[in-house]
């Protein structure tokens, strides 16, 4: 069972290990990652930094099967790097889930949201179509924060 699925371009880090593991429980990290997959340095760096009572799993992001995850009932953190890594979960099987936006690098067209996430209109509209799947969007960088709804997140990018 996916408990959360996290866009975070830093994918495994300080923030998720230290605050977003002891708040959701999970048993195990999933990071569907194309990147991440390819380098053993990478995927030896991430399972190190993640405590040893949780399993870390790293696939390329066509490589997971995310219908069998959504069905599994190991209760899991699903790590992708970028919205579109979200919509491809979804449409690969996972089903309705809760999203949460927490950190999306600037980068050309896209608007500042919060001090660490950036969307262009193009991952908004993807946002749009994943709550209308039956998911919930939210952006929070720790768990003290308050959440961001979609709602809130369509009037701060409003131009």
């Amino acid at each position: 069972m996916i408990d959360l699925l996290r866009v975070d371009n830093r994918l495994i880090h300080g923030q998720v290990v230290e605050s977003w593991l002891p708040e959701l429980g999970v048993r195990r990290v999933l990071v569907a990652d194309d990147e991440a997959a390819q380098s053993p340095l990478v995927r030896a760096a991430m399972g190190l930094a993640v405590p040893g009572n949780v399993e870390v799993v790293i696939q390329p992001l066509q490589g997971m099967d995310f219908a069998a995850l959504a069905q599994d009932p190991i209760k899991s953190l699903l790590l992708v790097r970028e919205v579109g890594g979200a919509v491809a979960a979804v449409e690969r099987g996972l089903g309705a889930v809760r999203v949460q936006l927490g950190n999306v690098h600037y980068a050309s067209g896209r608007r500042q949201l919060t001090s660490s996430v950036f969307l262009s209109p193009s991952e908004l509209a993807q946002l749009k179509m994943l709550e209308q799947q039956g998911c919930t969007i939210e952006a929070r960088a720790v768990p003290g924060d308050k959440a961001l709804t979609l709602s809130v997140i369509e009037e701060r990018l409003k131009d």
